[in-house]
Parts: structure tokens; sequence; C-alpha cells
């Protein structure tokens, strides 16, 4: 609303193209993200989309700075848990958990506190602490039967937690339980769970190799011999065939050659009967 219309219309097309392709095309929101920078960089919510596409292509350094740039004109500490994960993909573990044990941290809403300790306990596993990480995220909103939002996800975290801890029975109950909360597939949990149960999927649409050559083998092929014969059929009743033309032809000329001869005698006849008229007349 800070924008001139025009202005304010071409930020807002860019905006809402890094919400599109953030999922799917980070590097193409990166890019749109760029674009809107450009136009408005004192307009938080620029500051804080630029800072979610950097954060979605792990340009973890820059995505810090704009959330931060984006905290500073709010006021707002919404964007804290997902700083500290940024210090997180630096390298820096223990900033991360300083963060989480920091004041900001009892101003957020629920959901921004269970990100908090979904963040912290990542920081704990980042430092080789994996009974920490499992503590930290041991909390009522773990054993709470009521599936939220962040439900699966802190499932998910502490199943995998106690996997890589070695407590490979709870983590099946839990990576179970995560499956059943995870309602619009935001975790591969049912991919985890079947893969410690041993479950492999195959592709029933993918042919098997051997009788894919074996359809491309002619010599076994049961539909091409009789094809092949049908064609020798066919030769053999087109050579008969002619066969038969030219034995017509051979009758027709001989007939011809018999007729012609006959009547040349028939000529030859007559002319002897005309002759001997004529001697008869000249006696007479």
């Amino acid at each position: 609303m800070s924008l001139p219309k025009g202005l304010a219309e071409d930020v807002s097309k860019n905006l809402v193209m890094v919400a599109r392709l953030i999922d799917e095309d980070p590097e193409g929101a990166y890019a749109y993200s760029k674009i809107a920078l450009r136009l408005a960089s004192r307009v938080a919510a620029v500051r804080e989309a630029a800072g979610f596409a950097a954060y979605a292509n792990q340009k973890y350094s820059e995505a810090l700075a704009e959330f931060r740039a984006a905290r500073r004109m709010t006021g707002s500490v919404d964007l804290w848990p997902v700083m500290a994960d940024c210090e997180r993909g630096l390298g820096r573990p223990e900033k991360a958990l300083e963060m989480a044990g920091a004041a900001e941290v009892h101003k957020l809403d629920k959901a921004g506190q269970v990100e908090m300790r979904l963040v912290a306990a990542g920081a704990r596993r980042d430092m080789d602490q994996l009974d920490a990480a499992i503590v930290t995220l041991q909390s009522p909103e773990l054993a709470s039967n009521t599936v939220q939002p962040w439900t699966a996800r802190l499932r998910y975290a502490y199943a995998d937690a106690l996997l890589a801890a070695g407590r490979e029975g709870e983590a099946r109950e839990w990576f179970a339980k995560a499956v059943e909360s995870d309602k619009d597939g935001s975790t591969d949990a049912s991919d985890r769970l079947a893969e410690m149960d041993g479950v492999e999927f195959v592709d029933a649409f993918v042919e098997d190799d051997d009788e894919v050559d074996s359809d491309a083998d002619p010599a076994i092929d049961d539909e091409a011999e009789p094809q092949n014969d049908v064609s020798v059929v066919d030769e053999l009743d087109d050579e008969d065939e002619d066969d038969d033309i030219e034995d017509e032809d051979d009758d027709k000329v001989e007939a011809a050659v018999e007729t012609k001869e006959d009547v040349a005698k028939d000529d030859v006849l007559l002319k002897e009967e005309d002759d001997e008229d004529d001697e008869n007349d000249d006696k007479n």
C-alpha cells in the first residue's frame, strides 16, 4: 500500500510467482524475488519473500540478512526460528541454541515455539548430542493426541532422532504415528516406515527385460511363421496363375497357326479346281 499503484502491481506479481514456485522451482522463485527486491527493497514483505527464496536455495547468509531486515522493519519475532535455522545452515549450531533460549521465543505463538524446538533439536544433532536432541523434542505437543499442522513434522523428527540413536523399535512406532498425522504428505514418513519393514515397491508398469527381448525376437514370434507361410502360398498361387495365362496364350497362337495353314490349303485346292474347269472349257 505504500507504493504507487503501477509499481505495487508489478511487485505483487513477482511475489505471487515466488509463492507459486518456491516448492517446485526454488531457483525460479529466487529469480522473481530478486526482481521484487530491486523494485521495492524497503517493503518488509518483499524482504521476507526474498529471505525465504534464498533459504529454499540454501543461501543461508543472504537469507539471514533479509530476515533481519524484515524483522527490523516490522518488529515481529515470527521469523526468529527460521533465522536460527539459518545459523545452523551456516555451521553455527551453538548460535542457534543460544537463540532457542532467548526471550523472543516466549513471544512466539504455539506453531512458532514448536518450530523453535525443532530447530534446537536439529542443532543438538549437529553437535552429535543425540540424547539431548531426543529430550528437546519430548514435549506436550508431541504427546498430544490432537493433530495440528506441526504434529507430523514433530513426530517425524522425534522418530528420526530415535533411529539415529539406535532405538529402532521406538523409532518405528513414531514413524507410524507420523504417517497417521501426515494428511498432506509433508514428510516421507511412509517411505521411512516401509524401509524399516523391508518393503520394496515395484513399478507394475515396467515390463521385464526378458519379456521385451523375447517379444522382439522373430525366431520365437508365433505370429511371424503363419504370416510367412501365407506370403509363400500367395507367391506360388501367383506363379501358377502366370503359368495358366502363358498356356492359354500358347494355345491361342497354335490355333491361329493351324487356322492359317488350313486357309492356305483351301486356297490351293480352289486354284486347282479352277484350272481344271478352264481346261475342260478349252476342249469343248
